[in-house]
């Protein structure tokens, strides 16, 4: 699901761009966008929270997931079964193990639920009407086309882009938030 050229060629300069990233600097700009989500009606009323746990530099997720697991949230890490994504239940951090890609996931007894009130998008880049871009494999973007739910794109603010060539399968965000501000896209 690789897409176009251009699209490849986006991924791996938005890429490097993340990737050049201080540890400090995605430090605060994680613990920025964690206030900022708190801003969010869907996210701060759901019970039921997807998540992911970050590879990279992506933006790190871990004081969000601890956070809501205290809050007495129930939260869901996606899992990768085949060419398929689900999202399973965790309870703390010790519910999850390496798993495809050498991603964190959910153990096998984790239980199912893809019914979600919001979902965590990991983002490598995205344009301000809510156009995403993965990395390439399409696993967000098939689920999303068969689980309607919320979703929150996190992401850096130099990771939004003017323009992403939009792909039938594209999934549209419903919100963006970086360590600047949280705006919901023109869906």
């Amino acid at each position: 699901m690789e897409g176009s050229p251009e699209r490849k060629s986006l991924r791996n300069f938005l890429l490097d761009k993340r990737d050049n990233t201080s540890f400090d600097l995605m430090k605060i700009a994680s613990d920025k966008i964690q206030k900022k989500l708190r801003k969010v009606y869907a996210f701060k009323n759901a019970q039921k929270i997807g998540a992911y746990y970050p590879i990279g530099s992506e933006i790190m997720t871990q004081d969000i997931i601890q956070e809501l697991i205290s809050e007495g949230k129930d939260v869901f890490l996606p899992k990768v079964i085949g060419d398929k994504m689900e999202f399973r239940k965790i309870e703390d951090f010790s519910s999850l193990e390496k798993g495809n890609f050498d991603i964190m996931e959910p153990k096998d007894d984790c239980p199912v639920d893809n019914n979600l009130d919001v979902i965590l998008v990991p983002t490598v880049g995205i344009s301000q009407s809510g156009v995403r871009l993965g990395y390439g494999y399409g696993f967000y973007d098939k689920f999303l086309a068969e689980n309607k739910t919320v979703t929150i794109s996190l992401t850096l603010e130099k990771q939004i882009i003017k323009n992403i060539p939009k792909l039938e399968h594209d999934i549209i965000i419903d919100w963006i938030a970086t360590e600047d501000r949280i705006f919901q896209t023109q869906k």
